[in-house]
């Protein structure tokens, strides 16, 4: 079964979601033609194959903002090799373009996939999470994106081959006047595999030190709840939920986050939540595996303290 695999890529990396989902692909079937656009080194790109891409066809006169010609590049590139099966991540990238690849295809869709699929079964979240769904698809091709940080890659150890893709898609009907990046080094949300995020309990802006210092210990990135983006405390890329970045880090950190459906919604596929709230009755300690009770003024900085001995302990 022919497999083909949008690879997604940032600063000049492939992303590990990119890596999760050549991973998925080559457990669906093989061989496994790695889709990557814009300008990678031509050694990352060899890297998929130690994912299980036996080939790797790269567009670099494609901008990340063209999701047209992005759609043309798969289309073209499906068509070319026969794929059964198309894997996107589902994330900003793969929201816009899968959909698309779906349509002129004529191929069924599941978007939002969490896990492997199991025959001809593929496994989503519903109800903002509270369930999961088993969808078939019955269409000859078939489209599946999946949620980043659902599945494990593990590497094979094999290597592939890197072609090159100057096809003219043509000139984008969309052009974006302006892109502004987020500043920093710091783990992107969607990649973290730990995040620390807080809501309303921390009273103000000006008490985000302590929530930055426990991600910068524990190699985190940090988030926020809609009221704090809405009201400016925090830059609207933290938002974490169901209006924002949707989520699933190993490790997730509620502080001063009362739980509202609309939060829990992008953040329940965490692996482990950790709630701390002074309301002994917040609707997050129902969902969270881990709960305090207490003023996140006094238990964050005593768990940054721990973090600290911790770590000091096991250098």
């Amino acid at each position: 079964m022919s497999v083909l695999v949008f690879v997604e890529s940032a600063n000049g990396k492939v992303t590990k979601a990119g890596f999760e989902a050549v991973y998925y692909g080559s457990k669906i079937g093989s061989p496994v033609v790695a889709l990557a656009f814009g300008d990678l080194p031509s050694a990352s790109l060899a890297e998929l194959g130690n994912y299980g891409a036996t080939k790797v066809v790269v567009a670099r006169n494609i901008k990340i903002d063209d999701s047209q010609a992005l759609t043309k590049f798969v289309v073209a590139q499906a068509q070319e090799v026969s794929a059964q099966t198309i894997v996107f991540s589902h994330d900003s990238i793969g929201k816009a373009v899968a959909p698309r690849v779906s349509v002129r295809l004529k191929a069924g869709l599941v978007a939002g996939a969490i896990a492997l699929p199991e025959g001809n079964s593929i496994r989503k979240n519903a109800f903002s999470g509270k369930a999961f769904a088993e969808y078939e698809i019955n269409t000859p091709v078939k489209v599946i994106a999946v949620l980043p940080n659902s599945v494990k890659p593990e590497k094979s150890g094999n290597t592939a081959e890197v072609v090159e893709n100057t096809a003219d898609f043509g000139a984008a009907r969309v052009v974006s006047k302006e892109i502004k990046k987020d500043s920093g080094d710091h783990v992107p949300l969607p990649e973290a595999e730990v995040v620390v995020s807080a809501g309303r309990g921390l009273k103000g802006p000006e008490n985000w030190g302590m929530i930055e210092e426990l991600a910068n210990e524990l190699g985190a990135a940090t988030a926020c709840s809609r009221p704090v983006a809405d009201i400016g405390w925090r830059p609207h890329h933290e938002h974490v939920g169901q209006t924002g970045v949707a989520i699933r880090p190993n490790l997730y950190f509620a502080i001063g986050i009362s739980g509202a459906i609309q939060h829990l919604a992008g953040v329940n596929g965490s692996k482990v939540m950790v709630a701390i709230n002074t309301d002994p009755e917040a609707p997050f300690f129902k969902a969270a595996d881990y709960g305090v009770v207490g003023d996140a003024f006094q238990v964050v900085p005593k768990l940054i303290e721990a973090v600290k001995k911790f770590k000091a302990a096991n250098h």
